[in-house]
């Protein structure tokens, strides 16, 4: 399929968001059409379907999410509204326009506690309130229409915003060692990998009405790693590249208390994809390079936005 493809994505500064622009930009055959505050605000769901229906995609990509993982233990309402609500009503338009809807979930729907990665089989099960709500927008989802891919994916680093790996090189621009846990393992997974996939799933879903298609999906980066493995990986990457270097300290989760317990084992099990729609995400070292070079040639803008 050569003719142009409408993608709107909700949010405007989410690292998949800014993923998908920047393919945008790059491409003649898409064209993104990104959706946030004040034009469109998650949490007044009554002004969705105006807003979507007045941009005319082909495709609803739902991507902004509630994310402040141990805030939301505090804040379940916000949370439920913006990751359970408000993909309801969007996958609700889509079925009104009669287009399909991507929904980006998470590796936090699993409590962790499986020794081996999760399939798409395996019973959701989240320990904090964040992957709760986000469990409910999967079923919500799936709920207002069939014609829906929810895509699971985890450790998403990229070099916008928020997000590991820009952190630990912001740390140690100004430490000398830093304290990274080791027990919690899972996979690493680019944000611009990430938008290269769910473009090839949206041209996938307009050119076929096959239902094993459609449904839930794992997506993440290939090989699997600890926090403590990816800090090391990616600050060996920074010196090499003339950027800030730190000593990692391997901690257990239980030394670094948070307010939201996490999955000690956030490991997703991507063979359904790649049978169904020929995606495999490159391993995590090879992807995480592209995002350490731009970083450190970006510096100056990790006080700005992190």
């Amino acid at each position: 399929m050569n003719q142009m493809m409408r993608i709107v994505v909700t949010g405007l500064n989410g690292q998949v968001v800014r993923s998908l622009v920047e393919q945008g930009q790059s491409r003649a055959d898409l064209e993104v059409i990104p959706l946030g505050r004040p034009q469109l605000d998650l949490e007044d769901p009554k002004f969705i379907e105006r807003v979507v229906t007045a941009a005319a995609p082909d495709v609803i990509i739902s991507a902004a999410a509630y994310t402040a993982v141990d805030h939301a233990e505090t804040d379940p309402v916000r949370a439920n509204a913006v990751n359970a609500a408000a993909p309801q009503e969007l996958a609700r338009v889509a079925k009104v326009l009669d287009i399909p809807i991507i929904h980006l979930s998470t590796d936090y729907v699993f409590d962790g506690t499986k020794s081996t990665p999760y399939t798409e089989g395996d019973t959701a099960c989240p320990v904090n309130v964040y992957g709760k709500s986000k469990w409910e927008g999967e079923l919500t989802v799936a709920t207002a229409t069939d014609n829906h891919v929810i895509l699971r994916t985890a450790w998403i680093y990229s070099p916008f915003g928020r997000n590991f790996v820009r952190t630990i090189i912001r740390n140690a621009q100004s430490r000398t060692e830093l304290s990274v846990v080791m027990d919690q393992v899972g996979n690493p997974t680019s944000a611009l990998d990430l938008a290269t996939a769910i473009i090839a799933v949206a041209k996938n879903l307009l050119a076929s009405d096959e239902q094993a298609l459609r449904g839930t999906f794992h997506l993440a980066g290939t090989g699997d790693a600890s926090w403590a493995d990816v800090a090391e990986e990616l600050l060996a990457l920074s010196q090499r590249l003339g950027g800030p270097f730190a000593k990692v300290n391997r901690i257990l989760t239980a030394d670094y208390p948070t307010a939201a317990a996490r999955p000690s084992n956030s490991r997703l099990d991507c063979n359904k994809i790649a049978r169904h729609h020929g995606i495999t995400l490159p391993h995590w070292k090879n992807s995480i390079e592209a995002t350490v070079r731009r970083v450190i040639q970006h510096q100056t803008d990790l006080e700005v936005t992190k």
